[in-house]
């Protein structure tokens, strides 16, 4: 019946249930229900945020890799990277060596905590021979505008007496100096791609220190202490590098971790499902293909603005390929994304439910197995009435 069917699947993870390889293959599980010789394509995928690592070792065939490094509060933490498939690439999630739940909810503030454990891991896939690197930085206990993980990375920052600043983002307010002539060498033959999926500036009021400092346990006066050095730090930067790192959209991510990947590693900012698209080669995958299915843990209009399925709707789109997103909950909002290429939307519930009776991985992956292959029985079905 299907025999010259190819049907690419490519959903994010289902965050706190399903990795994104395992929404794959409960979603092949069920269409191959259909007729086992339909053609699928799996490709397990992400926006650059929690979960980027795993989906792209997952979809090239890598590897994760543990390191010993600095946590955010200066103590040794595991860490967790991931080697690519093709060789040359590593994924790192900052979030892994300076993430907020690495720090305990009594003891977060901003102005002590680092991104050195960051700036260690960059140099653990240095070590490996890695040259293209990809850096997902949400999800940030840390306001240090990367000073930590320059650090760790050979640059010196320098206080009045020649001495090296501190650990957190009070710290900075003392720097006097950056020299970057110990700078890891390696550096100059690395392109480093960060997925930055927002435009916030390095300070002021939407920058890295009033917006998400409270959330990382500063108090409102701690907040302009880490603000002020913010501006102090930038315009070192301009002075003993030559760059304006000021109002670069999404400098202020990751508590300015953007700003110092960009100023001390020549880093680009990028939407992460971009970056996560040309690293798995979608557009390669989707040649051919007669449908696409798609999805998330939940979707609503909001899905639209550098989410998974959106960036996966976008390349299939562009090949004239229809598509299916599946999703715990699909809000009513979420009708406005079928201007934007979404063919169809569908809850896998199959019934009333609690949250935690739905997240649970083995009553997961039946629904999106009975679901995807539903969907795709509409879809073959609505074929052969054209």
């Amino acid at each position: 019946m299907c025999k010259a069917l190819k049907i690419v699947i490519a959903p994010d993870s289902f965050k706190g249930s399903l990795t994104a390889l395992e929404v794959c293959e409960a979603a092949a599980r069920g269409i191959r229900q259909i007729d086992p010789q339909i053609e699928i394509v799996q490709v397990p995928m992400a926006d650059g945020g929690e979960g980027t690592v795993q989906s792209l070792v997952d979809a090239t065939g890598g590897e994760l890799v543990s390191e010993t490094v600095t946590g955010p509060l200066g103590d040794p933490v595991e860490a967790v990277y991931g080697l690519l498939g093709d060789g040359e690439s590593a994924v790192i999630e900052m979030a892994a060596a300076s993430g907020l739940p690495l720090v305990p909810e009594e003891q977060r503030n901003p102005l002590h905590t680092t991104t050195r454990g960051t700036g260690e891991l960059i140099a653990a896939a240095l070590d490996r021979g890695r040259r293209r690197l990809i850096v997902g930085i949400g999800g940030s206990a840390t306001t240090d505008a990367g000073a930590g993980m320059a650090q760790a990375l050979g640059v010196r920052l320098l206080d009045d007496e020649g001495e090296p600043i501190g650990f957190g983002g009070a710290e900075l307010g003392r720097l006097a100096t950056i020299e970057m002539s110990g700078v890891d060498p390696r550096l100059q033959e690395t392109e480093i791609r960060v997925a930055c999926d927002v435009d916030n500036p390095l300070y002021g009021e939407r920058g890295a220190a009033f917006v998400y400092g409270p959330q990382k346990g500063a108090s409102a006066e701690d907040v302009k202490v880490l603000d002020a050095n913010l501006r102090h730090f930038a315009d070192l930067v301009q002075r003993d590098l030559g760059l304006d790192v000021r109002d670069i959209p999404g400098a202020g991510a990751a508590g300015g971790l953007g700003a110092g990947l960009v100023a001390f590693c020549g880093a680009s900012l990028e939407p992460g499902v971009e970056i996560v698209i040309d690293a798995v080669d979608l557009p390669g995958a989707m040649r051919g293909a007669d449908l696409c299915v798609t999805g998330e843990g939940a979707i609503d209009s909001q899905t639209a603005f550098g989410k998974t399925p959106a960036g996966v709707t976008s390349v299939a789109r562009s090949g004239g390929v229809p598509v299916i997103a599946l999703a715990g909950g699909v809000a009513f909002d979420a009708v406005s994304l079928h201007e934007r290429g979404f063919s169809a939307l569908a809850s896998i519930l199959n019934r009333p439910m609690s949250l935690t009776e739905a997240m649970a991985p083995d009553r997961a992956r039946g629904m999106i197995a009975f679901t995807a292959q539903q969907m795709v029985r509409c879809f073959l079905a609505g074929r052969r009435n054209d």
